[in-house]
């Protein structure tokens, strides 16, 4: 039985990672989970400068999952070089590092830094605000996500994954516009704009009025999205949203992922990646499946 997948040239052990932003950089959750068991894992955003975020309160609960408006604060690209990469590096695990900007020359920035450090590929946040467009995010565009894609991959020494925002008309347009800018895998999506008010208070639940919204509530079209992409598109795909067990995992798989990203419920299952891998091999088991990689997009 054989679970590895290969992204972009990256081979990983299995197919399963950690989402963006839900994981730190795996010290917080590594006395729960055993890192050496897991595909990747995928860092908080890392930025050129360190952000702080957006003013509290920036979590609210929703039925079947979660809004958020943290503003992907961070500590900036030289406390993430000196503090996360070693701690990753005792693990045998591939590293992917989320990036993230507020113009061209931010990502950059982070993406030369990263050049000559021991990480295994890039994954670009597109669904940060461009502050030479007036706020729209880079992925909301596809001239935009294209012209990105082939800017970072000039300086980029390491496999570039764009991450595809799902806030847009048509995900097959950027997926396309990725794929032309020369972009190494996609992952998608991205948490969904929402919003929560309050009725008590009569106040937004967020300070910053709207969040992303994430976890079960967006899977269904996190699932449609991801096989629209990998039917429009030769690249690998990394699908994630609203996966909490091995059988949402497998339905991205069947769609046409080569790997997933668990990510809101890591926040109320911390072992749930583990579960995840665990739950894959057991179902290859017992429906007899020598390769991974022979059920990706089996689903047409």
């Amino acid at each position: 039985m054989n679970t590895t997948v290969n992204l972009a040239g990256i081979e990983l052990k299995n197919p399963v990672m950690t989402a963006s932003g839900t994981f730190g950089s795996g010290e917080e959750y590594s006395e729960f989970v055993d890192l050496n068991r897991l595909g990747a894992v995928v860092t908080k955003g890392v930025a050129n400068v360190p952000w702080p975020g957006n003013p509290t309160p920036r979590i609210a609960e929703t039925h079947g999952g979660m809004l958020n408006a943290i503003g992907l604060q961070n500590p900036g690209m030289e406390v993430f070089c000196a503090r996360d990469i070693p701690f990753l590096k005792q693990f045998d695990t591939k590293i992917i590092v989320n990036v993230c900007g507020k113009s061209a020359e931010d990502y950059c920035e982070v993406v030369e830094r990263l050049a000559d450090e021991p990480v295994d590929m890039l994954e670009i946040n597109i669904s940060c605000p461009n502050v030479k467009e007036g706020g729209i995010a880079f992925g909301q565009n596809p001239a935009s996500v294209e012209a990105i894609t082939r800017e970072v991959k000039k300086h980029a020494k390491q496999p570039v994954i764009m991450k595809l925002s799902p806030n847009v008309t048509d995900i097959t347009a950027m997926a396309k516009a990725a794929e032309a800018g020369g972009a190494d895998a996609l992952s998608l999506i991205n948490t969904i704009t929402g919003m929560k008010i309050d009725v008590h208070r009569q106040k937004f639940a967020l300070a910053n009025r709207t969040g992303g919204l994430s976890g079960p509530a967006i899977k269904p079209i996190a699932v449609r999205m991801v096989y629209q992409a990998a039917n429009a598109v030769r690249l690998p795909i990394i699908g994630m949203g609203g996966i909490a067990t091995w059988e949402d995992a497998i339905e991205f798989i069947l769609a046409g992922a080569t790997a997933v990203s668990t990510g809101t419920a890591n926040f109320y299952n911390p072992s749930v990646t583990v579960e995840i891998v665990e739950g894959i091999e057991k179902y290859m088991e017992k429906y007899h499946i020598e390769n991974i990689s022979d059920i990706i997009g089996m689903v047409k």
